[in-house]
């Protein structure tokens, strides 16, 4: 690369006065300023798009390797699984289809019982009935009847 130290620039410069004049010195040196900075830009993105595409390269290259390896793994879960297959059709077959014909059942649905107006939990019951924690479920009327006083006749 061309090493540019202070006193060459300054020649540079100095030259640059004398052949261009004071007047469009300023005009000029912008736009050099506004080329190299173009010029600078255009060179950055060149090496951005020279990276990207050896980027680009690698992740093919990854890809492929990936997708082979995939590749090769199916093969061996087919041929695991044609093994397989074969190996339950020699077992099975010699069992005797009239023990099969018989459904296989399944439990009846029976509802939990629960109640769930009731309060469980992990409390004891002499602590709920010491403290007087509903344990049985009743309707109002049946709550007034239960604490209506007796009468005396």
């Amino acid at each position: 690369m061309i090493d540019l130290g202070i006193s060459k620039m300054a020649l540079i410069g100095a030259v640059a006065l004398i052949v261009i004049g004071p007047e469009k010195l300023p005009r000029v040196a912008r736009t050099v300023g506004t080329l190299l900075g173009k010029a600078q830009r255009y060179v950055a993105d060149v090496k951005a798009e020279v990276n990207r595409s050896m980027e680009l390269d690698e992740l093919k290259k990854m890809k492929d390797t990936v997708e082979g390896a995939a590749r090769d793994v199916e093969s061996s879960i087919q041929t695991t699984s044609s093994d397989f297959e074969k190996s339950w059709s020699e077992a099975t077959s010699g069992l005797e289809s009239s023990s099969l014909d018989v459904p296989i059942g399944y439990p009846e649905y029976r509802h939990p019982g629960k109640n769930w107006r009731l309060k469980r939990g992990a409390t004891p019951v002499w602590y709920k009935a010491r403290h007087g924690v509903r344990t049985r479920a009743q309707s109002g009327a049946a709550r007034v009847a239960r604490f209506r006083p007796q009468r005396l006749s």
